[in-house]
């Protein structure tokens, strides 16, 4: 497979996050990562609205509330 790099923005700590992992993890992430953008990207184009309305409900399964969501923009 041949491969391309791409930058994008992520918060600090998920930075901070990816830079101490070692070699491995960070191969490791590299790969779910590429495999969620592909998996984002494949099959009917959806608008970005679906998009956010999927991962704002993804996020909301996993207990993120209005209130929390406000409190981390606020940091």
């Amino acid at each position: 497979m041949n491969t391309a790099t791409i930058s994008i923005e992520v918060d600090e700590d998920s930075a901070r996050a990816f830079c101490e992992a070692s070699a491995e993890e960070q191969r490791k992430l590299q790969l779910l990562l590429a495999l969620r953008l592909r998996e984002l990207t494949a099959g009917p184009i959806r608008s970005l609205k679906e998009i956010m309305d999927e991962m704002g409900a993804e996020a909301e399964a996993r207990g993120l509330t209005p209130e929390i969501l406000e409190s981390l923009l606020n940091e």
